[in-house]
Order: C-alpha cells, then structure tokens, then sequence
C-alpha cells in the first residue's frame, strides 16, 4: 500500500466546493450582524438579528463538517486506492443529503422557522436526513478498510469521530423526550456536554487529516506513527469525553465532571501545537515548497494554536469562567478556534484536493500574501476588538449592576467599530484565499 498517490475521486472535491460556499455565507452572514452591533436594527427589516445569527453559526459548522467529510474521503481514497462504482454512488447520496439538508435550513431561518436549541437552531425534522447522510458516511468509511490493526494513527482519529458525531448528534436531540427537555438542568447540562463532545468529534477528523497531510508533505509516515501523534489522539479521546465540563461550572451538576474538565481542557490545543511545530522544523526547504500553499496554511494554524491556548487557560479557570461565559470573550476564543485553527486546517486541505499539483509548488502570488496577511492580522485584530469587549461589559455589570443592556452597547460602540473593521478585513482576506478555488472548480477547463 504506497500513500500519497494523487488519486482521488472527483465526487470527494463537491463536499470542499460546497462547504467553502457555506463559508462564504457564514462570513457575508456575520458581516451583516456585525452592522447591527454599530446601527441597532439596521437592516431588520430584511433579516433581523434572530434570523443572522443561526445562519452566521449554522453556516460556519456547515463549512467545517462538509470540509471535514471532503478530506476524511479525499485522504482515504488517495491511500487506499479505492475507487469502485459503489463507493461513488454512497458518496454522492451522502454529498446531496448534506447539501440539501443544510441549504434547506438556512432558507428556513430565512422564514423565521426555528425549533432546535443552540448551534442547531433548525426544526428537528431536518436531523433525520443528517442521520441518514451520516450514516451513510459511516459506510462509506469503513468501505476502505477492514481493522484498526496496524493502521497509522490518522485512521484511528478518523474512525473515532466518525462514530462518536453519530452518537453526539443523536444525543443533542434528547431534548425532545419531554423528561429530558422539560428539566432545565438536565437539558441544558446534555445539551453543552453533547456540543462539546460533538466539536471534539469533528476536530478528531481534521487532525487526522492535519498529520495525514504533514506525512504527504514530509514524503514519510514518521508523524502517523510517532508516540506523541498517539498521545494526542488518546488525550483528544479523553478531551471529547470530558473537556465540556467548562460549560457547565455554574450548573449544580457533579463536581468531579467540572474538575476533570479543568483539568483536560488545556492539553489538547498544546500537543497539536507541539507535532505541528516538530514537524514544521524536521522539514527540508524542498519539502516546504512542494506543498506552499497548504504549508501556509499549516503554519498559520500552528500560530493561531498557541494563541488562543492561552485564553483558553483563562476561560477554564472556574473563579474566571463565571464572569467570561456568556460575554464576547467566548465569542473570541470561538473565532480563534473555528477561523484560526480549524478554518486554517481545512483550508489546506481545500488547496491540497483542489488545486493542481503544480500550482502548489509555485511562488507565493501578490495576491494570496494579501489575503493570507488581511485574514491573519485583521483576526488577531477582531478577536482582541472582542476580548476589550467582555472585559468592559464583565467590569460594568459587576460595579453597576443597574445598569441597562442598551446603555452597555452604547458604551462599546467604539469598540465595534474596531470590531467590525477588523471582521471586514477577514472577509476580504478569506474572499481572496478562496477565490481560486472556486475558479478553479467552476471553470470549463476542470469540469
């Protein structure tokens, strides 16, 4: 079994086509939320803020899960060589389930239909067709091989998201059973556990393809099977089970659930952060620009890794956690996580799987440093704007506790505009950052 062959099946790149559009919308989306932060109401008429914010959210987890969907498949297929009829047919139903499924639900939160709870605010009825299309990525994905016996570690992540976002899914929908959602306590402590559990499920899945594709560019598998690649999958196994704990410290649930949290929820972030970087510095200069492009990429999640470490070693922190839950600094550490490392993450495969070989190996143009330099400065920008933001609002609730909502936002104004200018800056960044793929997608030439 020779890796790293180049071949894959045209059907794998739709889900990167797809889910780089719901990228778009989640950025134009959360551009237009941002307006209504600086001029309240404006635009209201049209989409007010209850409709832009599960389409801003909805839409960034539709990027991150059809991106993770097209590597997991793209990889797979280029290890193992399989590119059977079957496999095609499973993978395009799989393809239009999600695709459906997701565009369907942001034209309902157009119309003002809701009915889920947070982060998967669609009507219910919609996860039966998600359950479906994941499941049938389950067999797509135990197609290509038959053990877990000697495979390289990047499989093992693989198959453990896989399996535990079926379980995870299926467990944020419990609020429907009336003994579960009609407990306060009890649906909202299954609903954090599951959504963390659930992020920790679809992360498996893109670091399985981060060190997959380190190996591809290393031209070895020293990284798919090193004892600090395994000791990141068992400690991100042991983060998916607990690390949702953080969530729920001011919920009168079991101590020791808060406790574990605590203490895992800092680990998992550092050991990627410590085989990305061993892996940047044991490459050789031709190594690096046979894959620049994705390299960049790689690089930049690697910084942005350590970056958002260490807020998020603040925000576990139960004395601190109280005041910071529920204010913009979790919104911040959320951008970091979803923009920085994930989007980063899957941005290298997008190039990888879509891009023709040679384009990776060429110079650097103008215009990608530009977007690469607008995205990376202008988030770094965005997330501190976000941060000050908290801090100010924790600082006047607690030393003027009657103050109102309305007048807190007034005070901030100014940082919203930081805010948003700098949001501004990463749209335009990750626009041009995506623009060749998308014309390399839809051009005649590579129909």
């Amino acid at each position: 079994m020779e890796p790293f062959h180049n071949k894959r099946l045209p059907d794998t790149k739709a889900f990167f086509t797809i889910g780089i559009l719901f990228l778009l919308s989640a950025l134009l989306f959360g551009l237009w939320a941002g307006i209504q932060y600086i001029l309240p109401g404006w635009g209201r008429e049209i989409l007010s803020f209850e409709k832009l914010r599960p389409l801003h959210v909805s839409s960034a987890v539709f990027w991150i899960l059809m991106a993770a969907m097209g590597g997991v498949l793209s990889y797979l297929n280029e290890y193992y060589e399989l590119t059977s009829k079957k496999i095609s047919i499973l993978i395009k139903i799989q393809f239009y389930l999600f695709t459906s499924s997701f565009v369907a639900i942001l034209i309902s939160y157009v119309f003002g239909i809701f009915g889920g709870r947070e982060y998967w605010e669609f009507h219910p009825l919609f996860s039966i067709p998600i359950l479906i299309g994941w499941i049938l990525f389950i067999i797509n994905f135990f197609t290509y091989f038959k053990t877990l016996k000697n495979q390289p570690i990047y499989i093992w992540m693989w198959f453990t998201g896989v399996v535990f976002f079926l379980f995870t899914y299926i467990e944020s929908n419990l609020w429907l059973i009336p003994g579960i959602g009609n407990h306060l306590v009890q649906d909202m402590t299954i609903q954090w556990k599951s959504y963390g559990s659930m992020v920790g499920s679809w992360n498996m899945l893109i670091y399985g393809s981060s060190i997959y594709l380190m190996d591809k560019i290393a031209g070895n598998q020293k990284n798919s099977h090193s004892n600090m690649a395994f000791f990141l999958y068992g400690l991100s196994l042991f983060n998916l089970m607990f690390n949702w704990g953080h969530h729920i410290y001011t919920l009168p649930t079991a101590s020791y659930v808060k406790y574990i949290a605590y203490i895992v929820s800092m680990t998992e972030l550092y050991i990627l952060g410590r085989i990305i970087w061993g892996w940047r510095k044991s490459l050789t200069e031709a190594q690096k620009y046979s894959h620049l492009l994705s390299y960049n990429f790689l690089f930049a999640a690697d910084a942005w890794v350590f970056a958002n470490l260490g807020l998020a070693i603040v925000m576990s922190v139960p004395a601190f956690n109280i005041f910071m839950h529920g204010t913009h600094i979790i919104v911040g550490h959320t951008m970091g996580t979803t923009i920085g490392i994930n989007t980063m993450l899957l941005l290298a495969f997008a190039y990888d799987v879509l891009l023709p070989s040679i384009a990776q190996s060429q110079p650097i143009s103008s215009h990608f440093r530009l977007g690469y330099r607008l995205t990376n400065f202008g988030l770094a920008l965005f997330i501190l704007s976000l941060i000050v933001a908290g801090i100010l609002k924790t600082y006047w609730q607690l030393n003027e506790p009657d103050i109102a909502y309305g007048e807190i936002m007034s005070r901030l104004r100014a940082v919203f505009v930081v805010f948003y200018v700098s949001g501004l800056s990463v749209v335009v960044g990750v626009c041009i950052l995506i623009l060749p793929l998308l014309k390399v997608n839809f051009s005649k030439k590579h129909q």
